[in-house]
């Protein structure tokens, strides 16, 4: 029997999610939802995908993995002449959702995105591994290259040419922290009713809590 996309279903019912159970701070209910996922093993836990815009509007999303979280916002790295940092250049605003099927759990975290400190990206890179060094170093990202094996050419050509311990970090490649404005959490229940709980950021730094309509 062949099943048609409308066919695929799923009921969610591991958990709930209420106003009263959460805690006051987006940041720690985060934290609360992060370690319970750790706990489950849940394969490239820390993937998430990143939604930018072009300054007229276009977007694009793209799964990029978060790399350390503080009250300061959710820092990832890459190539700042990437498609996505040229975005960002243009309209520093994004927004990250993070899918955890295994716990029927879903979080979207959307404000304003800014560079790391220098010292922040070299720290990171510095414990990368050496092929991932070298990687972001050599790929141009984002712009058409002839063939892969061009790529390859030139990360053994830095590999025989620079000593493993002198690997400086590129100035064009470093991290991104994107400071919360509105996280979501979202909680898989039956009947397609789910719960939603969002938390929106308040000038005096306290977080307002609301439920949303699945």
């Amino acid at each position: 029997m062949q099943i048609t996309i409308a066919d695929i279903r799923r009921e969610y019912k591991l958990e709930s999610l209420s106003e009263t159970d959460v805690h006051p701070n987006a940041i720690e209910q985060f934290t609360r939802w992060w370690e319970e996922a750790l706990k489950s093993k849940i394969d490239e836990v820390n993937a998430m995908t990143l939604a930018t815009a072009s300054r007229d509007g276009l977007p694009s999303a793209r799964i990029v993995l978060l790399k350390g979280y503080d009250e300061t916002g959710f820092v990832f790295y890459t190539n700042y002449n990437s498609f996505k940092g040229q975005q960002l250049a243009e309209n520093p605003r994004g927004c990250l959702v993070f899918f955890w099927k295994e716990l029927e759990r879903q979080i979207r975290i959307t404000g304003l995105i800014g560079k790391t400190t220098p010292a922040e990206s070299d720290d990171y890179f510095n414990i990368r591994p050496e092929g991932s060094r070298l990687g972001a170093i050599a790929s141009p990202q984002s712009q058409i290259i002839p063939d892969r094996e061009s790529l390859q050419l030139k990360v053994d050509e830095l590999r025989n040419k620079i000593s493993s311990d002198v690997i400086k970090r590129p100035e064009n490649w470093g991290g991104y922290r994107l400071m919360p404005a509105i996280i979501e959490f979202w909680q898989g229940r039956p009947n397609r009713l789910h719960d939603r709980i969002q938390y929106t950021l308040q000038d005096d730094g306290s977080w307002k809590i609301d439920r949303l309509a699945p």
